[in-house]
C-alpha cells in the first residue's frame, strides 16, 4: 500500500526531502507545520501527495549545476499527479556552493513554474524559521 497524504484543511503543507544528516528535516519539524518527507532509500515506500504543498529540498552537488536536485526528488517530481500539486519551492543549500547555493530551488521552481519563496544555510536560523513559518501562512491563504 503506498505511503499517502492525507487531506487536511487550508493549514500549510510542506512535502521534503532530507538527507541522512537531517539539516532540512530539522528545519522543517522547527516550522511545526504539517509535512511528509519524500523517502531517503529506494526501497522505502513511494510518497504521493495529495493535496497542494509546498517541497523543501537541499541542494546537492557541491557547488556543481549537474546533481544539484536530489534524485530522490526528481523521482517524486516525475510523478505528474505529483509534480502537478507543487505550488511553491523552498531550498537549502550552503553558501560554500557560491553561484550554485540553492541552485536546486531555482531548477525545480523553473521546471514546474512555482515561485521559488526562500533560501537557508544548512538547517536555517531561528530567523529563517520565522519568516519561513509566516510567509507558508500567508501563502497558503492566497492559494
Amino acid at each position: 500500500m503506498p505511503n499517502t497524504v492525507e487531506a487536511a484543511g487550508s493549514a500549510p503543507y510542506v512535502i521534503y526531502f532530507s538527507s541522512a544528516t537531517n539539516n532540512t528535516k530539522r528545519f522543517v519539524d522547527r516550522l511545526e507545520v504539517d509535512s511528509d518527507r519524500i523517502p531517503l532509500r529506494p526501497k522505502d515506500p513511494f510518497l504521493y501527495a495529495k493535496r497542494p504543498y509546498v517541497l523543501i529540498v537541499p541542494t546537492y552537488g557541491g557547488g556543481n549545476l549537474k546533481g544539484a536536485v536530489p534524485k530522490q526528488v526528481i523521482k517524486f517530481l516525475n510523478h505528474e499527479p505529483n509534480r502537478k500539486l507543487c505550488r511553491g519551492v523552498i531550498a537549502g543549500g550552503n553558501t560554500n556552493f557560491g553561484k550554485a547555493y540553492c541552485i536546486a530551488g531555482d531548477i525545480i521552481a523553473a521546471k514546474l513554474q512555482v515561485p521559488f519563496m526562500y533560501k537557508f544555510e544548512l538547517l536555517g536560523t531561528g530567523d529563517d524559521v520565522s519568516i519561513v513559518r509566516k510567509g507558508l501562512e500567508e501563502f497558503w491563504q492566497k492559494i
